[in-house]
């Protein structure tokens, strides 16, 4: 007998997985920093070296923590969205069969136990994990999908994915750059 439930766990192993890896890499890069801007010395007055360290990896594990289940929910709620406009399948047989799935990301979140020490390497694997998802996604709910209703998924999942990293990624450059206009010493500098 065979329980649809039993991998139901296994997405919250990989998104804490995915948080460790991550944290880890961005303790090392948060320590040399407070080490630069010379505060390591000051915070090392109230905690030990491994007490800060500790300290460090839990609050990163939890922003992490917390990015990694808004992807998961973003991407759930795009599937489902892809679905709905495409799908023949009024059951939801389709998403039972893609659950599975979730065996992939796990498999991802433990190769990322040998890039610990390079955040490309960590999300070059978080990438061809998220590919790897998205061709498998594709080719179980094929079934439940038309020709066109396949292309019209993978346009879909494409155009909404495209959106939302381009917006990230413009927030984020527009926020550096008013970060920068802000700071003072840059208009001490000779042009």
């Amino acid at each position: 007998m065979k329980n649809t439930y039993l991998t139901g766990y296994i997405p919250l192993f990989s998104i804490l997985m995915f948080s460790l890896s991550f944290s880890v890499y961005g303790t090392g890069v948060l320590t040399e920093l407070f080490r630069g801007i010379g505060i390591y010395a000051g915070m090392r007055e109230f905690l030990s070296d491994l007490e800060l360290k500790i300290f460090i990896l839990i609050v990163l594990m939890i922003v992490c923590f917390m990015i990694f289940a808004a992807l998961k929910l973003i991407a759930e709620t795009v599937n489902e969205v892809a679905l709905l406009f495409f799908s023949r399948d009024k059951e939801g047989e389709a998403l039972t069969r893609v659950r599975s799935g979730s065996l992939i990301y796990f498999f991802g979140s433990l190769v990322t136990i040998m890039s610990l020490s390079s955040i490309r390497g960590l999300l070059i694997i978080f990438a061809v994990t998220s590919f790897i998802y998205f061709i498998y996604f594709v080719m179980k709910v094929s079934t439940t999908l038309s020709a066109g209703g396949t292309v019209g998924v993978i346009l879909f999942e494409i155009t909404v994915w495209s959106a939302m990293i381009s917006a990230v990624l413009y927030v984020v450059i527009r926020l550096y750059n008013g970060l920068l206009a802000s700071l003072p010493i840059l208009e001490q500098l000779p042009a």
